[in-house]
């Protein structure tokens, strides 16, 4: 799938919870170094995440790779979204991650600041070098309008939202006006957070007959339907080696369309519209 005209593996890496227990440190940078040896480009983090401890984790594992070869993205607060303090919250990002440049950065959520505001500091970071491309995140139908009705708004990149099999309410109206206005689809806890949800997708016993003809494992299963369009990019998130390199060689899979419309009959798709879910 394609960020900014730039094709990268449809599957990321993401860090939120990571990066905050010492114990687990090594183990984390494994994993992300793991991710990136297997062919993941993006990490995605956060200033929020660990009030910057993730992007700390991102910035020490990075340091053995070519930076031009990985995809960095991060996101500033909405109270920090200001022509003045967004430079601030950009530049500290930078330092944590250890690069001069992100390759997009994105405004979290939406908050007070006006989202004209916002983009004229986004836009003006762009042309500074500082961050190749910005986008948006957890914004519902509503607020990409208003977005894209900005004379910079045309310049947003992506929205990263919540969707995965459990939660398909995007489908109604938000995915097809960002397929409309060439927007990709950045899929935070694309498998659910496993059965934290409480949809017990594992436990799905035509999810695992899928899983079993493809020689994968249902997670997998999950990640190749979330990113089934080639226009989603989906970021689990992983601090286990193995767990990330299953979640990689997801992009492999391929479901027929008789699987999709089998899983459309158990997880049906949207008939109305549904406020968009955030964790």
């Amino acid at each position: 799938m394609k960020l900014d005209n730039r094709e990268v593996l449809p599957i990321g890496l993401g860090t939120w919870h990571m990066g905050d227990q010492l114990a687990k440190r090594n183990q984390e940078i494994a994993a992300l170094r793991t991710g990136i040896e297997q062919g993941a480009q993006v990490i995605d983090t956060a200033e929020m995440y660990g009030k910057g401890n993730a992007e700390r984790l991102v910035g020490e594992a990075i340091q053995p790779y070519q930076r031009e070869e990985l995809y960095l993205i991060s996101k500033v607060y909405p109270w920090n979204a200001s022509t003045k303090q967004l430079p601030i919250s950009l530049e500290n990002s930078l330092k944590r991650l250890q690069t001069d440049y992100l390759d997009m950065y994105l405004l979290h959520w939406t908050g007070n600041i006006p989202l004209k505001e916002t983009v004229a500091a986004m836009e003006q970071a762009r042309k500074a070098g500082l961050i190749r491309s910005w986008g948006v995140s957890n914004f519902d139908v509503s607020d990409m309008e208003e977005l894209l009705d900005l004379p910079d708004g045309r310049y947003c990149q992506s929205n990263q939202v919540l969707y995965n099999l459990g939660e398909r309410g995007i489908e109604f109206d938000l995915l097809p006006y960002m397929r409309e206005k060439h927007i990709p689809l950045i899929a935070y806890s694309p498998i659910a957070q496993g059965d934290s949800l409480g949809d017990g997708l594992t436990q799905q016993k035509l999810l695992q007959e899928i899983a079993t003809a493809h020689q994968a494992s249902v997670f997998q299963i999950l990640l190749a339907w979330c990113i089934r369009d080639g226009h989603t990019l989906a970021i689990p998130q992983s601090s286990d080696q193995e767990h990330t390199i299953s979640n990689i060689k997801a992009a492999e899979i391929q479901l027929t369309k008789e699987e999709i419309t089998l899983i459309d009959k158990i997880y049906p798709t949207p008939t109305h519209k549904q406020r968009l879910a955030v964790l």
